[in-house]
């Protein structure tokens, strides 16, 4: 009996054995596993009229200069914990940096959790807060999913150093509130607590020919944007916008990127 139960075994572990190939090692579903890479574009919103190079850690990811008030196209990045580096023209000084990821919950002090692997992220290089002459980066999360049809998608981001917080509406045959209050370094409708998306949503607008009208919040004045860049900006049904507030309290411009 223990002489047939022991060839039993035997059996047992040369057919498990004799089954096996080199290729049953092999990772085979390696194509459906999530992506190592997250995406990330970078936008030069500062003060100075100077191209910048992007940077994680020490690895310069920009071929070419990102012009003032331009943007690159997205690119392959490191996830998760990383330090964003910006360095003017051809030096290789950062001008600022900021490390992203280090922090378990979005805070205005240490920032949002850093780029999400398969995911598409904006980073802008902006003037602070208070002194335009320094520079801070500011990382939004990008919901690319398509808009309804006839529609395009709209983000307003306050990006103009020592300007108060603003009051955006959508001026069309009645004018329509989208945003009461916007903040420095805030997208509008933005939290600090939520889902990653709240972090830098877009909204739904009607597609074609539209006009903001920027206030401050706290009484309606009207604040004044050079240039009239935010007049008859034309959307495309389908398409994916981010208007930026650039400059100073003493000079504000708006910007328009395309997704």
């Amino acid at each position: 009996m223990k002489k047939n139960l022991r060839m039993l075994c035997y059996s047992w572990v040369a057919l498990l054995f004799g089954s096996c190939s080199k290729t049953d090692y092999l990772d085979t579903d390696a194509g459906n596993r999530p992506p190592l890479t997250a995406n990330i574009r970078f936008v030069n919103a500062r003060t100075a009229d100077v191209g910048i190079h992007a940077w994680t850690f020490t690895q310069q990811v920009t071929t070419t200069p990102v012009a003032r008030n331009t943007a690159s196209p997205y690119l392959t990045t490191t996830f998760g914990n990383v330090q964003i580096n910006i360095t003017e023209g051809n030096s290789t000084g950062y001008k600022a940096s900021r490390q992203f990821g280090n922090s378990a919950t979005y805070s205005a002090a240490g920032g949002p959790n850093g780029p999400i692997a398969g995911y598409y992220h904006t980073v802008f290089a902006a003037p602070a807060r208070q002194d335009p002459a320094k520079d801070t980066l500011i990382l939004f999360y990008d919901d690319l999913t398509a808009p309804p049809p006839g529609q395009a998608k709209l983000r307003f981001v306050h990006l103009a150093s020592g300007v108060p917080e603003l009051r955006v509406r959508l001026l069309e045959k009645e004018p329509t509130l989208l945003h009461d209050r916007i903040a420095y370094g805030q997208a509008g409708g933005s939290t600090l607590t939520g889902s990653r998306w709240q972090l830098g949503p877009f909204i739904n607008v009607n597609a074609g020919t539209l006009s903001l009208a920027v206030t401050l919040a706290k009484d309606n004045t009207p604040w004044p944007i050079a240039q009239d860049a935010l007049s008859h900006l034309e959307l495309e049904s389908g398409k994916i916008y981010t208007v930026f507030l650039y400059g100073t309290v003493g000079a504000t411009g708006a910007a328009v990127i395309k997704h």
